[in-house]
């Protein structure tokens, strides 16, 4: 940790070190130190930067090269669960369970994982900027039970996925492709999904390199558009819907 620019609590806003001098091993690793302010974080996401680290470990920036993303038009689910979901009575709502989706992202198992990063501070964090209405939660419900969700952080017009966790087979890829619909009906074009894994790319996330993804948040995070609760603006959103491609099919 020695080579990392540390920084400082007293200025959350102060400019993060040039991306270019991002680790490449650990890739991405950026700075330590600084605060979970909702300044410290609003500023992070702008500069295409967001925290990263385990229970006990300092904060740690982030800015990975190359960046998963996502176009809003580009989510791809099979054929197969797409025809699933004709018959599907799941609704997608945004914003009416942030906690319990929050929670269950905590709380699920992930492969290579001891634990997870929503640590107790990382919660309080999230639950501050949902307050502001910039952190928000796209929950999928059988009924009133709620099977599957995702949360992430919208900035401008700009959307940072953070963690989504299915509790039900299929919970997650129903709510990131609503979500992706969703977005790119509002002009929303790109969804940042941070750091690869095959599942992301198995339903179409892109390996964008770090100068074209902060060139795009830049552009993206300084679009005027107010922060609030998207329950209404998202609606009761039938699952079914998504049975219509719009993007092509994945294997």
């Amino acid at each position: 940790m020695s080579r990392l620019p540390a920084l400082l609590p007293a200025d959350p806003e102060a400019p993060f070190p040039p991306a270019e001098r991002a680790l490449r091993r650990p890739n991405g690793l950026l700075a330590v130190g600084g605060d979970l302010s909702t300044a410290r974080l609003l500023n992070a996401y702008r500069h295409g930067v967001f925290p990263w680290f385990s229970e006990g470990d300092p904060i740690l920036w982030w800015t990975p090269d190359p960046r998963m993303v996502f176009a809003t038009d580009g989510v791809r689910l099979s054929s197969k669960f797409r025809r699933g979901l004709r018959r599907s009575g799941w609704i997608v709502r945004a914003d009416t369970a942030f906690a319990q989706v929050l929670d269950a992202c905590a709380q699920a198992p992930r492969p290579g994982q001891d634990g997870t990063w929503i640590t107790a501070g990382m919660r309080q964090a999230y639950l501050d900027l949902h307050a502001l209405g910039h952190a928000h939660s796209i929950e999928v419900y059988d009924g009133p039970r709620l099977i599957g969700g995702l949360y992430g952080i919208a900035v401008g017009r700009m959307f940072f996925g953070e963690s989504m966790v299915s509790l039900q087979s299929g919970g997650s890829k129903v709510a990131l492709a609503a979500l992706a619909r969703r977005l790119h009906g509002w002009d929303w074009p790109l969804l940042d999904a941070q750091v690869e894994n095959p599942h992301l790319l198995s339903l179409g996330a892109q390996r964008w390199p770090r100068p074209r993804f902060l060139a795009a948040v830049t552009e993206l995070a300084a679009q005027p558009e107010p922060a609030g609760s998207w329950t209404a603006r998202f609606g009761d959103w039938p699952a079914r819907l998504l049975a219509e491609s719009e993007a092509p099919d994945a294997a």
